[in-house]
C-alpha cells in the first residue's frame, strides 16, 4: 500500500513501559500491552512511524549512547515481530537545565524528523503521555494527541490536555487513525534513521 502519512510516537509510557529510575539497559525494555501490534497496523496500512523521545539518562550518567542505540534495536525487533518498522528515531541526549532546542517541550525533535523524512510537520499526530509532548507538539505545528498509558492519565487533567484528543493507549489511537481517511503524503519514502540533535 502506498504512504498515507507520518504518525510520530514519544517512547517511554506510549510505546513501552516507563520507570522512574530510566530505561537503561535493552533489559529493561518492556512493551505496552498491544502496542507492537498497534503499530503493526499503522505500517501495514502505509503510514511512517518515527519516535521522538528524551532521554536524559545520557546527560545524567544512567546510560551512553551505544546502550540507547542497543535498546532502540531490541524495540526495533520486537515491533518488526509484528510487521512494524520505525521510519525515524529522534533522541535528545540532554539534562532539563541543558538550554537545548530538542529536549520536549521543544519541538527541535520533531523538527528533526520533519528534515529526516522530508515532510511537512502540519497535522501530524505526535502520540505522546505528558504535557510536554503536548507542548512540543504544538510548538512545531503537529496535532497533540494523548494517551492515558505512562503519565497520561495525570496528564489529563492539566491545562496541556484541554481540546486534546484522548485514548486509552496506542491500540486505540491507531484504530481511530486507521478509520480516518488520510490524504496521501506527497514527500517521497526516505530511509530509516536514527537522529541525534
Amino acid at each position: 500500500m502506498g504512504e498515507r502519512g507520518l504518525v510520530i510516537l514519544d517512547r517511554d509510557g506510549v510505546i513501552n513501559e516507563d520507570s522512574a529510575d530510566f530505561v537503561r539497559t535493552p533489559e529493561q525494555w518492556t512493551p505496552l500491552a498491544g502496542s507492537p501490534e498497534a503499530i503493526g497496523r499503522l505500517c501495514a496500512a502505509g503510514f511512517r512511524i518515527a519516535v521522538a523521545t528524551n532521554q536524559s539518562g545520557i546527560a545524567r550518567g544512567y546510560l551512553d549512547g551505544p546502550t540507547l542505540d542497543a535498546i532502540h534495536a531490541r524495540m526495533r525487533a520486537a515491533l518488526a515481530a509484528h510487521g512494524a518498522h520505525l521510519a525515524c528515531i529522534a533522541w535528545c541526549p540532554h539534562g532539563p537545565d541543558d538550554g537545548c532546542a530538542c529536549r520536549k517541550p521543544e519541538p527541535g525533535l520533531l523538527r528533526l524528523i520533519g528534515r529526516q523524512l522530508g515532510t511537512t510537520l502540519a497535522g501530524v499526530p505526535f502520540v505522546g503521555d505528558s504535557a510536554r509532548d503536548l507542548e512540543a507538539a504544538r510548538a512545531a505545528g503537529c496535532e497533540p494527541v494523548l494517551v492515558r498509558t505512562g503519565n497520561g492519565a495525570r496528564t489529563e487533567a492539566l491545562p496541556a490536555a484541554a481540546g486534546v484528543r484522548v485514548f486509552d493507549d496506542l491500540a486505540a489511537f491507531a484504530d481511530a487513525h486507521l478509520s480516518r481517511s488520510a490524504p496521501s503524503d506527497p514527500a517521497g519514502g526516505a530511509s530509516s534513521e536514527t537522529g541525534r540533535c
